[in-house]
């Protein structure tokens, strides 16, 4: 399926999923889409839309303590595989959904 991936680094992880036209919001009260409850995370953080042009945008939407993208608060910036999105203390790594995370090698066939 087509859209993107954020998955945190913490254990458990925390992952969200984005198909291609949505808007969600991030934030610790139960008004956001993705409730992430942690320290320096805002009721209302951001916001990520994923648009049909297979583009992943990130808003801060006034937080408290910001929206990091690469380690450089943000207003409003185009996410790509590979960038990693903080809010409050959480990080995530953003990935497409067509990224192939490696695994353990295939069996060799048999005879």
């Amino acid at each position: 399926m087509p859209g993107w991936v954020l998955q945190s680094r913490d254990e458990p992880p925390i992952t969200l999923r984005l198909p291609p036209g949505s808007i969600k919001t991030i934030g610790r009260t139960a008004r956001a889409d993705f409730i992430v409850d942690a320290a320096l995370v805002s009721r209302l953080h951001c916001r990520l839309t994923a648009d049909r042009s297979d583009q992943l945008i990130v808003e801060d939407l006034g937080s408290t303590n910001g929206t990091l993208v690469n380690g450089k608060r943000i207003d409003r910036v185009i996410l790509r595989a590979g960038d990693r999105l903080k809010v409050g203390r959480v990080e995530f790594d953003v990935s497409d959904a067509w990224t192939v995370t490696p695994s353990s090698p295939e069996p060799s066939p048999t005879s």
